[in-house]
């Protein structure tokens, strides 16, 4: 099976994902790992990630930003 290439600028995306109104509220984004493979990459995901000191969990194929940079509990 091929991988659809990308068509649009890593810079595109991230700048989408990160200027979303839940990114902006200190909420969650979720996108599926395929689609950041595809997309962006996943280290260059990462390093987006990291540079704003938020939180990344992943979840069966699910990336979850959790976007902010204070201390988080993972209750259960």
């Amino acid at each position: 099976m091929q991988m659809a290439l990308r068509r649009t600028s890593p810079d595109v995306w991230i700048n989408q994902i990160f200027s979303a109104k839940a990114a902006r509220r200190g909420a969650v984004v979720r996108r599926s790992v395929a689609w950041v493979e595809r997309e962006i990459g996943h280290d260059r995901f990462i390093a987006e990630i990291r540079s704003r000191g938020y939180h990344l969990v992943r979840t069966a194929d699910q990336f979850i930003v959790i976007c902010h940079a204070g201390p988080i509990d993972i209750l259960f």
